[in-house]
């Protein structure tokens, strides 16, 4: 196995590091020891000037066994992907489904995509392995009960949105906003949800941390990210002790699906020398593995999600029920393979990065979230980026000359700062200009 990870570093996907946080004394903290995080992530910054969208599709990633996916590109002429690269002109992207631009016969372009949700129970032990109690309960956390309110959330179920004539998923319909004008009114990339077996992460006392509510129940369980991640993925292709492992050996987890590995108010955290980064919701990746002579010798990759569900209150406003799920699958359909360079981007929330991540340039904004009633429940999903903004495309070409969506009021411009690194504004002589740290110039 190869964790593929976004970028150079790490997909942060909806990540609250909160800096400089002191490291609790026990692992047992109050409930309040996450309220003080704030939302970051960190990555590279922005491109400026005008651009193309490309017109056609070049077919699917060659020699790789995984979902159904189509490869384009923006043309942005003289921008540069990270700090000492060479300028780029054309900026090659891979999405989920089927082409947008390739209508077929019947001009409907239709894709259904298996979408196997694998609930995750966190068993919290001693360092010697034992079920581990307090004050008389074991100290499990179970997504089991969530599962119902996921699978009837806009994630999963269908909703209505002006990019789609008929109620679609939130992520369709955020891909129709970009390809609006290019898409016949029948495309559409749906995702067909099934639970399958629940699975099992134990954790040993001094790699987890917890909180419990009123009732002395676990309220949410914080996991050391090096760990939660040896625990997640396999690390041989035989494996079957991890989560993941034990999924793919099952047919729980196949090559051309989009796995949802969900799990109940469980958050990651990293160790610095100052003290504690926190939180980590989500995360979206692959697991890499070596094809066989039954496959045809491809790669396989599992396209995966991690995804928590986020009690009301933890994180304020911003963050709530399906906000990470819908964050991390919408980033998924833009760029399964984590690897859509895009010009250096720095967001309105002071994220900075050069990848196709459109989640991340809206995270923890006031109005980061759309709020959606459906089937007995207002849920939280987060509103995202297109594609235009990050081609710094003017006027935008998506549904309502947006940058965003559902919400088409959070991006107002597209992407026109333009820097060597995350700090540092400059003008590259190819005509295009330099627009300092202004983000949303109007």
């Amino acid at each position: 196995m190869q964790l593929k990870w976004l970028g150079a570093v790490c997909c942060l996907a909806i990540a609250i590091p909160g800096a400089a946080q002191k490291a609790p004394d026990h692992d047992q903290v109050p409930l309040s020891y996450i309220h003080n995080a704030y939302p970051h992530t960190e990555r590279v910054d922005a491109a400026g000037g005008g651009s193309t969208l490309g017109t056609r599709s070049y077919g699917s990633l060659l020699g790789v066994d995984t979902v159904t996916n189509w490869s384009s590109y923006f043309y942005l002429p003289g921008a540069v992907p990270s700090e000492g690269d060479f300028p780029q002109f054309t900026w090659p992207y891979s999405m989920v489904g089927n082409s947008p631009f390739a209508k077929g016969e019947d001009g409907q372009g239709r894709t259904t995509i298996h979408a196997p949700i694998i609930p995750v129970i966190i068993d919290l032990r001693n360092a010697d392995g034992s079920p581990r109690f307090l004050n008389g309960h074991r100290l499990i956390l179970s997504p089991t009960p969530l599962i119902e309110n996921l699978l009837k959330s806009p994630v999963f179920s269908n909703s209505s949105y002006d990019s789609s004539q008929a109620p679609t998923q939130f992520t369709d319909a955020v891909q129709r906003a970009e390809f609006y004008h290019e898409a016949s009114q029948g495309w559409h990339t749906v995702l067909k949800p099934q639970v399958m077996t629940t699975r099992t992460m134990v954790l040993l006392k001094g790699t987890y941390m917890f909180a419990v509510d009123s009732n002395g129940n676990l309220a949410y369980v914080l996991v050391d990210f090096g760990v939660f991640l040896s625990e997640l993925f396999p690390p041989t292709a035989d494996d079957t002790t991890t989560v993941i492992g034990a999924a793919e050996h099952a047919g729980d987890l196949r090559t051309q699906d989009i796995g949802t590995f969900y799990f109940n108010n469980t958050y990651l955290y990293s160790s610095t020398p100052t003290g504690i980064d926190c939180c980590i919701l989500g995360f979206h990746s692959y697991d890499l593995e070596p094809g066989d002579a039954g496959n045809g010798w491809r790669e396989r990759r599992y396209v995966m999600n991690y995804s928590s569900w986020i009690s009301p209150g933890l994180f304020g406003a911003a963050f709530g029920d399906i906000t990470a799920v819908s964050h991390e699958m919408a980033e998924t359909f833009n760029d399964p393979f984590t690897n859509n360079a895009t010009p250096i981007w720095v967001a309105p929330n002071g994220n900075c990065q050069n990848t196709l991540e459109t989640g991340d340039v809206i995270e923890g904004l006031p109005n980061a979230t759309y709020p959606i009633s459906l089937n007995g429940y207002v849920y939280h999903p987060q509103n995202e980026a297109l594609l235009q903004w990050f081609a710094a495309q003017s006027p935008s070409s998506a549904i309502d000359h947006a940058y965003s969506y559902p919400d088409t009021t959070v991006l107002t411009s597209p992407s026109v700062s333009y820097f060597s690194d995350c700090a540092t504004p400059f003008t590259y002589s190819k005509g295009v200009k330099s627009a300092g740290l202004a983000i949303l110039a109007h």
